[in-house]
């Protein structure tokens, strides 16, 4: 059946010295090479001519089952005479054979995920044409052998291990060690046994017609827009599947011609440090893959770096200074041009230069920030241009230690990348003794099935965290990031047997006390302690996030639990917390027992005379949290989970905490079943608990309200703490604990004789509540501020647990249910519309309400947009994420000012 293209649209474009039809604003149809290749010809650049294929095709290619339009081919053979004339030959001509590289091309640069066939059009025929036109029959032969090796393992499906042991036969018995020591006679041996392998594989011989070659080359680059790593690659970084790739192809240019010919990849600046200095490698009488292959030792571009390096080859701009001279000019050209570190390929074919490729280039997070402060202080960029420039995820490379890219790396097992960074130490499995350890000087990784409130001295004395089970935002996930403590979560493939003290992963056991690495930024689990880098923060870093202060709107809040999380926050720029979880103030030795005490009470006398020993605890972290910040907001959420979790319900564990408590271990197990519930997230937990038993809540609110009175005549600052009620969904509910909360106050003032200045207001993390945002906000006792808990709005939304999502999260991105996990960016339309709606009720009957979340979503860079779109007056997450949310914010300013000046 014939095929064509859509008759208005246009689909082959050309470039060229005599021709060039694309820009570099055209990157979605002419993908990023396309794009950049039309604009180094526009600019008047020694490019190869060529033509490109558009992205269009790609997706037309795949809705035809794999056929590429009739239209389209005429096309492109059109394309391909115009460029033969440019060069002076002609596309499968014997004599004066056009040669072309094919390679892809999408929008967004995706290095080496793609396939690339160069020397397209030689065959048996055509390869003594070029032989007698170069009058280099050596070289002739070798590109010959070349196209054979891609063309076979791109197109043909033919493992390119088979052509590597020819070629390695070869040299092994003619005594040679480079692939430049074979002659013309060597290659066509080689050649020979090439085919022969091919038809061996295949049943049938190595194609000999161009135009075969020509378009199998073509639907096999469209073909590898769907192969596993690019499909891979596509979802770590967030590329779109309907993007496509366009192709584009070039005239070749030849590097491998002898002495007087190279090629070689270089950077505007340093990729690793950014400063600004040439950074690449060439080789001599070398092809474009040669350089990258590691065959050979590539050379350096400068003289400066071979000195650095201690090389003896010469450098580039040694061995060829008028090539190195013009390179130079046209790097700094493009660099101007495209005001931003560029990325190059380049040829010298006999002594003249060619460029192949330019494209932003890939740069560490360090280097990111040097590049983006120097080009703005060299006015090649404003500074909301270099705000700009720079990833806020990626920050986590400069706040967390790394592994170190050059380390071996033997891996147990891969999980979720819950909380970035990474830690080696001694496999702990219980908590108690992960603390006792610690105490002993001894680095310790803190492996559980899953972890619970009861783990968290555990968790604060690993140096990082493995759980079996959970998700980006279960217990584990959630409190790591929080302690900037590197975790992976979900590693399902982990077989652990606490009773053993073992943990099992593809055949092999490991015993307690044995080491491991964990990266939480990959998700890796990994055999023993694995060399790192550490984090540096430098100028550069505080001179971006000043910038970013000066353009954002949304204030950035840190969620800290203890004095060392608000020194962490206030290092990292916070200005404020958004949220202080008060239950895990419970779990320290000293203090579960009277939080125990207080559970198994038997009536309110009981539980007062407990809350009695806890009460000077909480005032004491209350009072070194006000003092450390100053008069920067504070929000504390009253105390949120179901009480069973403060229990133990290990026999061993019962019977001597029932020892402890003075009863029977029998009274405290029927308190844990009485306790258990089915579905604790919807269960008695929030300001339920504290309806049922008010006292609760009056402990709180007295440590809260003497700590503040406390801090203030300690410090001589006002501090003005926000008292937050968790789980509310009726106005009802707030009124009972504001009213508890108020008359704690007056009490604490007439004590003290201090007037307190605090604000009362509630956790938005129930679908009702959002919906009823105007009722609960509503007169002069509502709420003075909401603070969105999309945590557990988001499972209460979508009717999924956190912990259990895993699996159900993962068959749903595959599916394209999900673009991204609900629990890691905000469901905008549906989580989001609720925190719209409650924003834009709440405000319609109290303008001054202050609003913001404190959920894992306050340092992910999309969830901070859409806050800032929204309305919100702050974000909240954890202290290592400060940084991330404080650009990500600036990012949407910026982004949100662009869009108002387009529409006007």
């Amino acid at each position: 059946m014939t095929t064509t293209a859509t008759a208005t649209r246009r689909h082959v474009y050309l470039f060229g010295p005599s021709r060039t039809d694309g820009k570099a604003d055209m990157k979605a149809l002419l993908g990023g090479k396309g794009a950049n290749l039309a604009e180094m010809a526009a600019l008047g650049l020694p490019v190869p001519p060529g033509c490109t294929i558009t992205t269009e095709v790609c997706a037309l290619y795949n809705a035809n089952g794999g056929k590429i339009p009739d239209d389209v081919r005429a096309d492109v053979l059109a394309a391909l005479d115009e460029i033969g004339r440019d060069v002076g030959a002609k596309f499968g001509d014997a004599e004066t054979p056009l040669l072309v590289s094919v390679r892809s091309g999408a929008r967004a640069s995706m290095p080496g995920m793609m396939d690339t066939i160069l020397n397209l059009g030689l065959n048996d025929r055509t390869v003594e044409g070029l032989a007698a036109r170069s009058n280099n029959a050596r070289f002739a032969y070798d590109s010959y052998r070349r196209f054979i090796q891609m063309y076979a393992d791109v197109v043909l499906g033919v493992d390119h291990s088979v052509f590597e042991e020819i070629l390695e036969n070869h040299k092994n018995l003619n005594g040679f060690s480079l692939d430049t020591d074979l002659s013309a006679g060597d290659w066509k041996g080689v050649i020979a046994e090439y085919k022969k392998a091919i038809e061996a594989e295949i049943d049938k011989p190595f194609p000999q017609d161009t135009s075969e070659q020509l378009w199998g080359a073509v639907s096999a680059v469209f073909g590898s827009w769907q192969n596993a790593r690019a499909i891979t690659y596509r979802r770590l970084h967030d590329i779109p599947d309907d993007w496509g790739t366009a192709v584009n192809i070039q005239a070749m240019v030849f590097g491998n011609m002898g002495p007087t010919s190279a090629t070689g990849v270089a950077f505007t600046r340093n990729p690793s440090t950014g400063a600004k200095q040439l950074y690449g490698e060439f080789l001599v009488n070398a092809q474009g893959e040669d350089v990258v292959a590691g065959i050979r030792t590539p050379q350096p571009l400068t003289e400066a770096a071979r000195k650095e390096a201690g090389e003896t080859a010469p450098s580039l701009e040694t061995l060829m200074p008028e090539t190195f001279g013009e390179l130079t000019r046209i790097f700094d050209l493009l660099e101007r041009h495209y005001r931003d570190m560029q990325d190059i390929e380049f040829t010298v074919q006999e002594g003249k230069l060619w460029m192949l490729q330019t494209r932003a280039g890939k740069r560490t997070t360090a280097a990111a920030f040097r590049i983006a402060v120097e080009l703005a202080e060299e006015g090649i960029l404003s500074r909301e241009e270099a705000l700009m420039r720079i990833e806020p995820g990626a920050l986590d490379q400069l706040l967390h230690p790394t592994i170190d890219p050059d380390a071996e790396k033997r891996i147990i097992a891969t999980g979720l990348p819950a909380s970035p960074g990474a830690a080696a130490g001694e496999i702990v499995f219980d908590s108690d003794e992960a603390e006792a350890l610690k105490a002993q000087g001894r680095s310790i990784i803190l492996v559980r099935i899953e972890t619970s409130p009861e783990d968290i001295h555990g968790m604060h004395a690993a140096a990082g965290i493995v759980t079996a089970r959970g998700g980006m935002t279960s217990h584990a996930a959630v409190v790591a990031r929080g302690m900037g403590r590197p975790c992976v979560c979900g590693a399902s493939a982990l077989k652990i047997d606490m009773a053993a003290g073992t943990l099992m992963a593809n055949g092999r056991t490991f015993r307690k006390g044995d080491l491991i690495t964990i990266d939480g930024t990959a998700g890796e689990i990994i055999v023993g302690a694995v060399p790192m880098r550490q984090p540096e923060l430098s100028g550069d870093f505080a001179t971006i996030m000043s910038w970013a202060d000066g353009v954002r709107r949304l204030g950035v809040r840190a969620n800290a639990d203890t004095p060392r999380d608000a020194e962490a926050a206030l290092s990292f720029g916070a200005e404020g917390i958004g949220l202080c979880r008060t239950e895990h103030m419970f779990f320290e030795e000293d203090r579960i027992l009277a939080m125990r005490e207080m559970i198994c009470a038997t009536d309110e006398a009981g539980r007062r005379k407990a809350l009695a020993k806890i009460l000077p605890m909480q005032r004491a972290d209350f009072k070194q949290l006000f003092e450390i910040m100053g008069e920067r907001p504070v929000t504390i959420r009253l105390l949120d989970p179901p009480l069973h979790e403060f229990l133990p319900h290990e026999d061993r564990e019962i019977t001597a905490v029932a020892q402890a408590l003075g009863i029977s271990p029998a009274t405290l197990k029927a308190r844990v079943t009485e306790l258990h519930e089915f579905n604790p997230m919807l269960g008695f937990r929030g300001c339920r608990l504290a309806i049922r038993y008010p006292e609760i809540t009056e402990m709180q609110a007295r440590a809260i309200f003497e700590a503040a009175v406390a801090a203030s005549k300690r410090t001589g600052k006002s501090v003005t703490p926000e008292v937050m009620i968790p789980l509310v969904a009726y106005r009802t509910e707030y009124d009972l604990l504001a009213r508890v909360i108020r008359e704690t106050a007056r009490a604490v003032e007439a004590e003290s004789g201090t007037k307190l200045s605090y604000l009362i207001g509630t956790m938005i993390e129930l679908p009702r509540a959002a919906l009823k945002a105007a009722e609960i906000a509503t007169g002069e006792d509502g709420a003075e501020f909401f603070s969105f808990g999309t945590n557990d709005l988001t499972q209460t939304c979508i009717g999924l647990s956190r912990d259990d999502a895993a699996p159900i999260l993962a068959s749903y991105e595959e599916k394209a249910i999900f673009e991204v996990d609900p629990f890691v960016s905000i469901d905008r339309d549906g989580v989001g519309e609720l925190v719209a709606i409650g924003t834009e009720r709440g405000r319609k009957v109290n303008p001054d309400l202050k609003i913001g979340i404190c959920g894992e979503h306050g340092g992910d860079p999309r969830s901070v947009a859409f806050c800032h779109e929204t309305g919100l007056d702050y974000v909240s997450c954890s202290p290592f994420r400060v940084p991330v949310a404080r650009l990500a914010a600036a990012q949407a300013a910026i982004s949100s000012n662009a869009a108002v000046r387009d529409k006007d």
